[in-house]
């Protein structure tokens, strides 16, 4: 019976999804095609000149540009170098946002690509190249090409489409705001009033062709925790003259991880808390007075992430009262999870299958990394898929990961990006 009920909910969705005029649909494809060689120039300009958080001003001049040759109306310094553009249909509808993140990373390129960036800065006080290690690069392209094609059949178009171009994804600066929680908090979403919000994220890890998406918590809530073991100093001959902080703090990173091997309901959501900084100590013959660690924690169920956090407290400052020292534990909330309104999920489904291919749509499991989009999706429903872009003869096992040197992908899938972002905006106009 509960399989006849999915089926009979899935059916549904297909009706639901919208009846775009066949005249337009084709249209539409036979423009998204054309565009594909305009839509990869862009995106090997923004690769080899690409812009650290709160810093793209030449992407966002670019976009700017761009989206006022359409005839948009444009907005600028959004959430300090972020760029709004609106289109308005002819017709009546729903007001539909669609996001591209337009920042790079502080990672120095590692291939022979004639388009590689040869960018330099000065990031946390260390030299370092600057490269699209994350494929934003890509998601601005596609919004480019998204906001041509549909420009091109305004006249045709039911509603509003609201395009943001959103800087800092990946973090503003220490000691500054940025990212989708300051352009929330800076009414992108509320002039015109945006009803739904669609957004992708290439993967180089994903097959070619491939839209993967899940529906509920789809990324990870991820916080910052930093711990401050205090002992008492003494000659490294003498540990019992005073209280290590060094091997205090060493069982405490054994605690931490038995919070998610022994304390947390793991077949209910997945966490990880990871240590990523451990730093004490200045000579090898001094037992040092302090100890420090700091490290992420990653959710995707927000009752399980409070009791995490509490446990954190709870085993630290208990495994530093054992040994006689003291723990200061401060915790950082940041980005929420990524979760995508299960409704909104399920009528959007087809869509993604009108784009790839029934066979190339695929339902996948939750992932640690976390989102920024998650600041939208608190606010309106939102539905957020991967686009798969990894390059041929490559094992999804050993392929190069986001955020390295060595990160590429096949840019063939620009195009499976470009049709679903068509795609899934056009049947929610039609839906409603």
């Amino acid at each position: 019976m509960k399989n006849l009920i999915t089926v009979f909910l899935f059916l549904i969705s297909i009706a639901a999804a919208a009846q775009v005029n066949p005249k337009l649909q084709a249209s539409i494809t036979k423009s998204a095609a054309a565009i594909e060689p305009k839509m990869i120039d862009w995106r090997r300009n923004i690769h080899q000149y690409p812009e650290l958080s709160n810093r793209e001003f030449k992407t966002a001049q670019k976009v700017a540009d761009h989206l006022k040759q359409l005839g948009l109306e444009v907005k600028t310094g959004i959430a300090h170098t972020g760029v709004v553009g609106i289109l308005k249909g002819a017709k009546p509808g729903p007001v539909i946002a669609l996001r591209a993140d337009m920042d790079a990373l502080p990672v120095t390129e590692r291939n022979s690509l004639p388009f590689a960036s040869r960018e330099r800065v000065v990031f946390n006080g260390q030299e370092t190249g600057v490269m699209h290690a994350c494929g934003h690069d890509t998601h601005v392209a596609i919004l480019m090409a998204t906001a041509e094609v549909l420009a091109q059949h305004k006249n045709e178009l039911k509603g509003t489409v609201v395009f943001i171009f959103q800087p800092a994804e990946e973090g503003a600066p220490a000691g500054e705001e940025g990212g989708a929680d300051l352009m929330v908090k800076q009414g992108v979403l509320d002039n015109p009033k945006v009803d739904v919000i669609f957004g992708l994220h290439i993967s180089s890890v994903t097959p070619l062709g491939k839209l993967t998406y899940r529906p509920g918590g789809l990324l990870a809530a991820a916080d910052n925790y930093s711990i401050r073991v205090k002992g008492r100093q003494s000659h490294g001959s003498s540990p019992w003259m005073g209280i290590d902080p060094i091997v205090i703090s060493s069982q405490i990173v054994l605690g931490l991880q038995t919070i998610i091997s022994r304390q947390t309901e793991l077949t209910k959501e997945a966490a990880v808390i990871t240590v990523g900084r451990f730093q004490s100590g200045i000579r090898e013959n001094i037992i040092p007075e302090e100890a420090f660690l700091a490290g992420t924690i990653r959710t995707l169920d927000t009752a399980m992430q409070n009791t995490i956090h509490k446990k954190i407290v709870h085993t630290a400052t208990n495994i530093a009262e054992s040994g006689g020292a003291t723990a200061e534990v401060t915790i950082r909330r940041g980005t929420p999870v990524t979760f995508n309104d299960p409704e909104l999920t399920r009528k959007m489904i087809p869509s993604l299958q009108k784009a790839a291919g029934a066979e190339n749509t695929i339902e996948i499991n939750a992932i640690t990394g976390a989102e920024d989009f998650a600041f939208y999706q608190k606010k309106i429903p939102g539905f957020f898929f991967f686009v798969g872009a990894m390059l041929p003869d490559q094992d999804p096992a050993t392929v190069p990961a986001h955020h390295t040197p060595d990160f590429m992908i096949d840019e063939r899938g620009l195009l499976t990006g470009l049709k679903a972002m068509l795609q899934v905006t056009l049947d929610y106009m039609y839906m409603k």
